[in-house]
């Protein structure tokens, strides 16, 4: 049997191959140059956003704000839609569907990185089926309890709670919420065991919490502010890494030794996967210098939102990791949709 003999590519291979790898170019520069000169022309049109909660809630009015400052930077309406329901599913549905093309995208928040898990069967994959644009903002929650519960601290809260095991309630605005989960996650990391009692909304499960029919709970803190200054409530820490602007004297879950504790309501831009990359970008510069204005820093001030503006990659890692950290608690708890 002759050994096998390999013949090195000779010119008629080399000739065949050129005009391929030619073609390859200028297909790829083509397409380079298709994006480039689509994100020159966005928006040509109207641009929705839509919002998968409530008219009047915590991203909601902080959304048409930025979208407003976008309509004039544009000459181009932005359009907030606002579509509830199914722990935002609803809404982020309807975005997930939508054409790639930079017209119709999501006013994400934490609801959609707990709703990833918190629902078994979506019609959409929630991290998959999206592209990152900008992280826009985020608040702090605070531990707030009935001035009847006698503790002035989260270290004499968990040690109150511990010694009485599940015997202490707390309120949240629904099972998987936000609120449920951030108590959840500090009971987790402290050992305490509370007794948890879900509303259908963060507004009755407030007036439950002044009216003392529950004695604790961890909403967002600018809605607290009002109620810990006239001393109908009582604040015991914040969940951000640092201490919030609104309530200064207020130290961190962190600070009063819960290494590692962090959780924030949060607010930012998805759009459909595979929208293109210069379209993504040119929103999220825009976002980015709308929310260095000073109508909006304003707003933001007052709403106790931190602005951010991160870059895409940024807000991919964070959204990743996210859903990664109420996976694990949501797990935990054994917490399902309503």
């Amino acid at each position: 049997m002759k050994p096998l003999r390999l013949r090195p590519a000779g010119p008629r291979y080399h000739s065949r191959m050129i005009p391929r790898l030619v073609r390859a170019a200028v297909y790829v520069v083509a397409l380079a140059a298709a994006f480039a000169s689509a994100a020159q022309d966005y928006p040509a049109r109207p641009v929705r956003v839509i919002v998968p909660f409530s008219p009047g809630g915590a991203v909601d009015g902080p959304m048409r704000l930025v979208a407003a400052e976008l309509s004039k930077r544009w000459a181009q309406q932005v359009v907030v839609e606002n579509k509830p329901g199914a722990g935002a599913t609803i809404g982020t549905e309807i975005v997930a569907k939508s054409p790639p093309d930079g017209y119709t995208l999501l006013l994400a928040s934490q609801t959609n990185a707990i709703s990833a898990t918190l629902y078994q069967k979506l019609p959409f994959d929630p991290i998959e089926d999206f592209a990152p644009v900008t992280l826009i903002g985020r608040e702090p929650g605070v531990l707030v309890v009935n001035p009847a519960l006698p503790v002035k601290t989260l270290p004499e809260f968990i040690a109150y709670v511990k010694a009485r095991p599940g015997q202490v309630d707390y309120a949240s605005s629904g099972n998987g919420s936000g609120q449920h989960l951030f108590m959840a996650m500090l009971a987790s990391m402290t050992g305490m065991q509370l007794s948890h009692v879900p509303y259908k909304g963060s507004g009755q499960a407030t007036t439950d919490l002044l009216a003392g029919q529950v004695m604790a709970s961890i909403p967002g803190t600018a809605g607290m502010v009002g109620h810990i200054k006239a001393g109908k409530l009582r604040p015991l820490a914040v969940t951000g890494s640092t201490r919030s602007q609104q309530l200064p004297e207020v130290q961190t879950v962190a600070e009063q030794g819960v290494a590692g504790y962090e959780a924030y309501v949060w607010m930012g831009l998805l759009a459909p996967k595979g929208t293109p990359p210069a379209i993504i970008d040119k929103i999220y510069r825009d976002v980015k210098d709308v929310l260095a204005g000073n109508e909006v820093k304003s707003y933001m001030a007052t709403a106790g939102i931190e602005i951010v503006g991160s870059t895409p990659a940024e807000f991919g890692a964070f959204y990743r990791h996210e859903r990664t950290q109420w996976a694990k608690i949501i797990k935990e708890t054994g917490a399902k949709a309503d």
